[in-house]
């Protein structure tokens, strides 16, 4: 639920900070004293655009904060796959927002907005006009359909939208298939010149490696060959040389070691030297041979380079990619030359996979209409809880023009308000207080079903008073025995029916005005009540009334509980 709004330098508010509870929070005020900033707040909070103009006259930046307890497994659930975690069963989001830009967080963790929109609709629903003119588009009635039969229909549309997928897939495939015999040709032609080009190159895995260590030390032969032989000739030939000064040593050796067992130690080393020298002058006077090339092999393996170079533009940047494409296009070729059989074959893939996909789509329809015929019995007996005492309410299915992947069935909710009237969709009929009550009656059916513990009610009231506003009162109690709600409102009626009741109201100091926000007491609760029905004079008879809508409230509240 939500647990803590605490907002900063925003329009009329300096800072405010409020702890909400369980059940029904009622928020009342009069008019202009902030009620739509406290839910503009909740808003911005929650990852909607701002203006700078709302930023409190002088200050920086303004702030919003709000904080979540969870206990709901599948909304912890949910946000784990966001990687949001909650710590120790909370999650706070919090914006603040400067002029032209805003840095939002998640416990304390800088994150786009993106993911902070996708984490709010997973904790909070707000309600407002626009969800109301929502119901005006029938595209929006198939979610409301399934999102009651989740349950039922959850293993049966996961499956249509997998065999959809698949079928989709096919189909283009397909589709893409069909091109004539001259396309055909000339794209096998191009293919086979591909495959034979490579071929014909006998390409090896590492071969480019190698040449290009070799086309270095031919490019580089006569530098390298100079350094070899010089170092040979110190070591090996000429006059002074390191071997013939190597052999003078040990001679001179040879006569004391066989008196002194430090000399004979000394002799053995340098004789070991002298074995090593003359291994490496074997291996240099062998790899300066190898230093010398002709100018034919020096072309050779420029030319063998260029070609592998010029292939590699043309298929890939290594030897591997080239093969691996050359795989890939011999496939092809193979595709081609036996392309009837393989339409032949695609055609009966994708005939069956329709064939699964119709029988999925069809179970799923079954299920769906079936429990689309329990949510439209509840939703007309719970409009007719709000005052539609003669209405009727359908909905209605027709079947798609093509496969899509929530399955064949599109859905619109109609209705009819009086008696004897045709049935007519939502949008021919409905007002902008109907269609707020209608709304509710959904949301009240919808309560036991959805994950999420917060509900943000705002203008539920439009449009409707005495009787009828006295059963939406009945309404949002019920909604609030299952989630925390929390509205505001202009009616009595609603305002009694407070499991906590808040009062926004304008303070001005030192011609300085700013908006405030404080729980009420039963006592000020009543006040207040008796501020909404009273108007400009507040007699003991409209205090009076007040106590009485309160405590009847209260009793109304006892009997709806002790009915759920």
């Amino acid at each position: 639920m939500l647990q803590n709004l605490h907002v900063k330098n925003l329009a009329l508010i300096d800072e405010i900070e409020v702890e909400f509870q369980d059940g029904l929070n009622i928020l009342t005020g009069e008019t202009g004293a902030g009620k739509s900033i406290i839910l503009g707040s909740v808003n911005l909070a929650l990852g909607a655009r701002y203006h700078k103009d709302i930023l409190r006259p002088g200050a920086e930046y303004g702030f919003v904060e709000i904080t979540f307890c969870l206990e709901n497994e599948e909304q912890i659930r949910k946000l784990k796959e966001l990687d949001i975690y909650p710590e120790e069963g909370i999650v706070t989001l919090s914006r603040r927002m400067m002029a032209g830009r805003s840095v939002s967080r998640i416990n304390g963790e800088t994150v786009p907005i993106s993911l902070l929109k996708e984490a709010a609709a997973i904790l909070i629903d707000i309600h407002g006009q626009h969800e109301h003119q929502s119901l005006l588009y029938r595209k929006n009635h198939l979610g409301i359909t399934d999102a009651y039969a989740r349950e039922s229909i959850e293993k049966e549309k996961e499956e249509t939208q997998s065999l959809f997928h698949a079928y989709k897939a096919l189909k283009k495939e397909l589709e893409d298939s069909q091109t004539d015999e001259a396309q055909r040709a000339k794209e096998l032609d191009f293919l086979k010149f591909e495959v034979q080009e490579i071929r014909d190159a006998q390409l090896r895995p590492g071969e480019d490696e190698e040449l290009e260590g070799l086309y270095r030390r031919m490019s580089n032969a006569k530098r390298i060959a100079d350094g070899i032989w010089e170092a040979y000739g110190y070591t090996s030939t000429g006059n002074e040389n390191a071997s013939e000064l190597l052999s003078r040593a040990i001679r001179a050796l040879s006569e004391t070691a066989e008196y002194d067992e430090t000399a004979s130690g000394l002799y053995g080393q340098l004789s070991e030297i002298d074995s090593l020298l003359n291994d490496f002058n074997r291996e240099l006077a062998e790899y300066g041979k190898t230093c010398e090339f002709s100018e034919e092999e020096l072309y050779e393996t420029e030319n063998r380079l260029n070609e592998i170079n010029h292939l590699k533009t043309k298929y890939g940047n290594e030897i591997e990619s080239i093969l691996e494409y050359c795989k890939k296009q011999e496939e092809r070729i193979a595709l081609l030359e036996a392309y009837d059989q393989y339409v032949e074959d695609l055609s009966l893939r994708c005939r069956k996979a329709e064939e699964e996909l119709k029988k999925a789509s069809l179970k799923l329809s079954k299920i769906r209409k079936k429990q689309a015929g329990l949510l439209e019995t509840e939703i007309e007996e719970g409009l007719k809880e709000l005052n539609f005492e003669k209405v009727s309410f359908v909905i209605h299915f027709e079947e798609t023009a093509d496969y899509t992947a929530e399955g064949i069935d599109e859905v619109e909710f109609r209705i009819s308000m009086n008696e004897g009237q045709p049935l007519r969709p939502l949008s021919e009929v409905a007002s902008g207080g109907e269609l707020s009550r209608i709304m509710l009656a959904i949301k009240t059916v919808m309560a036991k079903k959805d994950d999420i513990e917060t509900l943000i009610f705002d203008e539920i009231d439009v449009g409707i008073s005495g009787r009828t506003a006295q059963k939406v009162s009945e309404k949002m109690a019920l909604i609030g025995n299952v989630h925390q709600v929390i509205c505001i409102t202009h009616l009595a009626q609603i305002a009694a029916m407070a499991d906590h009741h808040y009062r926004i109201e304008k303070r001005t100091e030192n011609g300085d005005t700013r908006t405030a926000i404080s729980l009420l007491d039963e006592k000020e609760s009543q006040e207040e009540l008796a501020r909404i029905l009273g108007g400009a004079e507040i007699t003991d008879t409209v205090k009076k009334s007040a106590a009485e809508m309160r405590s009847l409230a209260r009793e109304k509240k006892k009997s709806l509980r002790g009915t759920e």
